[in-house]
């Protein structure tokens, strides 16, 4: 009987193996991808975050990032940021290209690094735009950022998280306040409009990156240099500096800094991924703004204690350094860039 059992038992057709092999196939999908019986993915992607700045030593710009990685990472949406400190990853100037050729996840980088590509934006970094903090605030929220952000998504990013940084100007040579001050001096002046209102004051120009700065002030190439509160700090410079012009109540120097995003990646990227980095940029944001005032006071307090005089613009000063701004770096960038007038006067329509 045992043998007749047997000898009756069905013999698989191929259609009954079909069946069997499309009812297996989606496990060995969801056990290959990494997925639960729910469907969630367990597998992380992994983004490269890359910025010029020191890593884990305070630097505020580097702390932001890793706000950002932490957020992402503790939102459980299958995210991991890798942070690429110092240069390490991407040159400073070259980090635009990679964003948006999609060979660079996130970038924090001055925009004005991208202004040899896309001129528009100099005027993130023109003298006198932005009064203070509080102004760069209100700026964020006009017409004008509205315009500046269109560009940004318009060539393959966009922005994760809004940073302004003050700044000022310091030298191994003298105080810089008027614009007398920067005849004869060789000087670092942190982007075409600056460079353009320094050449106009009579200084001579030497362009790189403020990570840079320090090896050149060093070495003689350089006499002064203007870069962002941050950057004096985090890079030294009080070592070779006999005088720091700060940011104070008129300042001349203000910098957008950005968290960007390349939008390949952005694509990429599930609803909850990209929710999880847009809350993580607010977090980071909110964080910065809390520091940059923070950052003016403790630039003061460091050169000082280095035996550096430290002195502020007036209003009159600022006055004679945009009277010079508005006959060359406003005047070119209205002539020569598309839509460089426009963006001007909305700047400038900011209270």
């Amino acid at each position: 009987m045992k043998d007749i059992l047997q000898r009756r038992r069905p013999t698989p057709t191929i259609q009954t193996m079909k069946m069997a092999t499309l009812i297996s196939l989606p496990t060995i999908l969801l056990f290959a991808l990494g997925l639960t019986a729910g469907g969630q993915a367990n597998a992380q992607l992994i983004l490269r975050a890359s910025h010029q700045f020191p890593g884990s030593t305070g630097d505020v710009r580097d702390e932001m990032i890793r706000i950002i990685a932490r957020e992402a990472e503790a939102a459980d949406v299958g995210l991991t940021i890798r942070v690429y400190p110092g240069q390490s990853l991407y040159k400073a100037i070259d980090q635009w290209s990679a964003l948006v050729r999609g060979r660079l996840d996130i970038a924090l980088m001055p925009l004005d690094y991208a202004s040899g590509r896309h001129p528009e934006f100099s005027a993130t970094l023109m003298p006198g735009l932005v009064k203070n903090h509080e102004h760069a605030g209100r700026l964020n929220e006009s017409p004008f950022m509205d315009d500046i952000k269109a560009i940004i998504n318009a060539e393959g990013a966009r922005v994760l998280a809004d940073t302004w940084l003050a700044g000022g100007f310091t030298s191994s040579e003298k105080c810089i306040l008027s614009p007398e001050d920067v005849q004869g001096q060789v000087i670092r002046a942190a982007g075409p409009a600056f460079e353009r209102m320094m050449v106009g004051a009579g200084a001579s120009i030497t362009s790189m990156p403020s990570s840079e700065i320090y090896t050149a002030m060093q070495t003689g190439v350089l006499d002064a240099a203007s870069t962002s509160s941050a950057s004096f700090v985090t890079f030294r410079l009080h070592e070779h500096s006999v005088c720091l012009t700060a940011p104070g109540d008129f300042g001349l120097w203000f910098m957008y800094e950005p968290v960007l995003i390349g939008e390949r990646t952005w694509s990429r990227l599930n609803s909850d991924q990209q929710a999880a980095l847009l809350a993580a940029g607010q977090i980071a944001e909110d964080y910065f703004f809390e520091q940059a005032q923070l950052l003016d006071q403790q630039l003061e307090e460091v050169f000082a204690e280095a035996g550096v005089e430290v002195v502020r613009m007036t209003q009159e000063h600022t006055e004679a350094w945009r009277a010079i701004a508005v006959e060359t770096s406003y005047k070119v960038f209205a002539e020569e860039v598309p839509g460089g007038a426009e963006l001007i006067e909305k700047a400038l329509a900011v209270e």
